[in-house]
């Protein structure tokens, strides 16, 4: 929920011109500003701009992979220099961008993702999802996420890869993927090029009011990274109590608690990763108590925190 004083502007979504026109609105309305807040490292020059503009101080938000290595235009790599706080999603994204920043590491803070427990609830199978799917009696391995190419961390290669010796010890087992993008193509030629045509179902695009449903079909939740700065999808998954395997490598071991909400695997290894799988599926479906590390209410307290820390700063 938005704080009094905050108001949410949408008119500038999918087009960089209203983008910037709505800015533009936002400071000549002559309203004080208390900070700049920059939610992508993309975003930076105008936020940058904009911070001069109204004497605000600047914070960026690094969520993962696109802040892990220097990046590519030199003006960013320049101004992440002149920003005066940061907030991270893990411990790895702030390690991996304090590296080559050149920011302080106290002006950096972690602020983990948080999930909606009320709204991902464990619940049966959704029937007809399962007869849409071909999945009833069979175990499910599902992974959530966009298919690009830009975006092959997330690891489905490495699933399909273990897929063949999952099904001699499972011979039902069917790997469920879920999401949209121009490199599902390049994977289903995989999944034809290793005979895996019964065993998995790419179920496209979904709707953000499906997601609890599609959670609720899978008996694993997979997804061996190398990039992820955090994965949220994954406190989704455990959060709908779904058994779930994250990497070792990445963000993934901070959302799962270095192990302690789930398997963790090196996505280098193919057989930890069926290792990893198989021991997911001998666990029970339910939410880890542990979870509530990640609810709504701990992520408002360490909000307060970081603000109540800000707030005795002078920038």
């Amino acid at each position: 929920m938005l704080p009094r004083n905050l108001r949410l502007v949408v008119d500038g979504l999918n087009s960089k011109w209203k983008y910037t026109l709505t800015i533009l609105r936002g400071l000549c309305s002559c309203k004080k500003y208390d900070i700049v807040i920059c939610g992508h490292i993309n975003l930076l020059p105008i936020a940058w701009l904009v911070s001069v503009w109204i004497q605000s101080p600047l914070l960026l938000i690094i969520h993962g992979i696109e802040a892990w290595t220097p990046h590519q235009q030199m003006v960013i790599r320049y101004l992440v220099k002149h920003i005066d706080v940061c907030i991270c999603v893990s411990e790895v994204s702030k390690t991996r961008f304090l590296s080559w920043a050149g920011v302080e590491s106290g002006k950096c803070y972690i602020l983990p993702n948080c999930v909606d427990m009320k709204r991902f609830r464990p619940s049966p199978k959704n029937e007809q999802l399962l007869s849409r799917h071909n999945l009833k009696g069979r175990p499910v391995l599902m992974t959530l996420g966009r298919l690009d190419s830009a975006e092959r961390f997330k690891g489905f290669d490495e699933v399909l890869e273990v897929l063949p010796s999952l099904i001699e010890h499972l011979p039902n087992v069917v790997y469920l993927i879920v999401g949209g993008g121009p490199d599902r193509g390049r994977l289903e030629r995989k999944v034809v090029s290793l005979g895996l045509s019964s065993h998995v179902v790419f179920a496209g695009l979904i709707e953000e009011s499906e997601k609890v449903d599609y959670y609720n079909l899978a008996d694993v939740f997979v997804m061996p990274s190398r990039g992820e700065g955090f994965g949220i999808v994954l406190l989704e998954a455990m959060s709908c109590g779904v058994p779930t395997v994250a990497s070792c490598l990445d963000g993934g071991r901070e959302a799962l608690r270095d192990g302690a909400l789930g398997v963790l695997v090196d996505p280098r290894d193919l057989e930890d990763v069926q290792k990893g799988i198989l021991q997911a599926l001998r666990l029970p479906k339910r939410r880890p108590t542990e979870l509530d590390y990640f609810s709504s209410s701990a992520y408002e307290c360490r909000v307060h925190k970081i603000l109540d820390r800000l707030s005795k700063v002078n920038f």
